[in-house]
């Protein structure tokens, strides 16, 4: 690769760290483009590729913002000898793929964009780091979080696997509230190539069986990753946990020589009923471990309260998209697996001894059972299944609700809506990936939020005729 001069330093990574090192980074996506950026204003060497052509073609663009610093090629044994980090996305799936045999083969070690924030960290203006994992709950835990300390008025920011990936921007600044805080989502993949990063406050959330593939079948593997987030940790630090993940072995072992708080014993101040959001018992839960860090930060108590009223919550998590005749219609396409479907389920209890939910189920399946959904199933006023899915879920609901086999999601959505009564609730929330028929969940809760917006209209044209 040339050397040339290295780019004026105005990202998040400190050219006082990362000048003059190597890296080869694997994956360009939103993350690995940000890393790259990140990489090559702070004065690295970048090699970057990716399988897909496209992807290649609009790193290529940046060659020249980086002034030599930067070379599109395939990375091998060769390539990447005596480098200081293989920067991958948390998408690539390290028990399958090659680079993991050529980080072995060399010694180089497989890192992500998070490890570089935190090998940044000293060099950073003051700043106290939350980092949240867990199977469920996590996203909306991080956003409540952040809206708190916002609503507060600290220097924060919300990144990780939330969507925003960590090196995108600049480094945040203190202000008259204290060290900034930035409140970081982590999955299992990206807590894998992270090495150093020392959380002031980390939780670990609803533990249960997920991503199996990517850990060989073992839920004991599956966990242990999330489990890592504690070990980075200075022993002094704060540590939340639920009580049903406590009970796991190696988050015992973990917790085994250090005081963890549990989120069932964190007290709430003001009303769940005044918190639209923020419904179900689930969402107890998850105001709790936001609550516990918000306070451990410096959050009054005012503040606490407020934030709780005027959460808005997360697009396609439990999000309310309309409400037609007295049907109100709930996005939760963000529910890939029963495990997260079960609270959306439990959120919405018998009415006066009717069953209120139209459950819109189906995708890819990640598993041949409804799981968690099972205790659930009393809620459910008729089932309209969806998808790859929609077979196996079909057998396994007859007889115990009504079931529409209805393939595709405007079908459900129609059915769905023709047989709701006011006071009933429409549910997407589909315990299962997307892939089948969406490109990720995000566009599965759109199609499901516009065809109730089609819906409203026809409903408004006849109200009018």
């Amino acid at each position: 690769m040339t050397q040339g001069a290295a780019p004026s330093a105005s990202g998040i990574l400190p050219p006082s760290v990362f000048a003059g090192r190597n890296y080869a980074v694997l994956g360009l996506a939103r993350t690995g483009m940000a890393s790259i950026r990140a990489l090559c204003d702070a004065g690295a060497r970048v090699l970057a590729w990716d399988r897909d052509p496209e992807a290649r073609r609009l790193a290529e663009q940046l060659v020249g913002d980086c002034r030599g610093m930067l070379q599109v090629a395939e990375i091998d044994r060769f390539s990447v000898a005596g480098y200081d980090g293989i920067v991958v996305s948390p998408g690539v799936p390290l028990n399958r793929h090659p680079i993991t045999e050529i980080a072995r083969a060399t010694g180089v070690p497989i890192i992500g964009d998070i490890e570089l924030f935190a090998q940044a960290r000293a060099k950073l203006p003051p700043h106290k780091v939350a980092g949240i994992t867990g199977t469920n709950g996590k996203s909306t835990t991080c956003a409540l979080l952040h809206h708190l300390l916002k609503g507060a008025g600290y220097s924060t920011r919300l990144g990780g696997n939330i969507g925003i990936p960590v090196l995108s921007t600049e480094a945040l600044e203190p202000n008259a509230m204290g060290p900034a805080i930035y409140v970081f989502e982590l999955s299992s993949y990206q807590i894998d190539i992270t090495n150093s990063l020392s959380c002031e406050a980390a939780a670990i959330l609803n533990v249960s069986p997920d991503h199996l593939d990517r850990y060989d079948g073992s839920f004991e593997a599956y966990t242990e990753s999330k489990v890592r987030l504690f070990g980075l940790q200075d022993a002094r630090a704060m540590a939340l946990v639920d009580r049903g993940s406590m009970k796991l072995p190696s988050v015992a072992r973990a917790m085994a020589h250090r005081s963890p708080i549990v989120i069932e014993d964190v007290s709430l101040p003001g009303s769940p009923a005044d918190w639209p959001s923020l419904q179900g018992p689930h969402n107890r839960g998850n105001a709790a471990a936001a609550v516990a860090i918000a306070r451990r930060f410096g959050v009054e108590e005012d503040d606490i309260e407020a934030g709780l009223k005027s959460f808005r919550g997360l697009p396609h998590r439990m999000e309310r998209v309309g409400e037609i005749a007295g049907v109100a219609f709930v996005n939760d396409s963000k529910a890939t697996n029963p495990a997260s479907t079960a609270p959306a389920l439990a959120a919405f209890p018998p009415h006066d001894g009717r069953a209120r939910i139209h459950w819109i189920v189906g995708g890819l399946p990640k598993g041949d059972t409804l799981g968690e959904c099972e205790a659930m199933l009393d809620h459910v006023a008729a089932a309209y299944t969806i998808g790859e899915a929609g077979p196996m879920f079909s057998r396994l609901l007859e007889g115990r609700v009504p079931v529409q086999r209805s393939e595709m999601m405007g079908e459900a959505v129609r059915a769905a809506a023709e047989a709701a009564r006011p006071g009933d609730v429409v549910l997407l929330s589909p315990a299962c990936a997307s892939f089948d028929q969406f490109r990720d969940y995000e566009k599965r809760g759109e199609a499901f939020a516009s065809l109730v917006a089609m819906l409203a209209d026809g409903d408004t044209a006849e109200g009018q005729s």
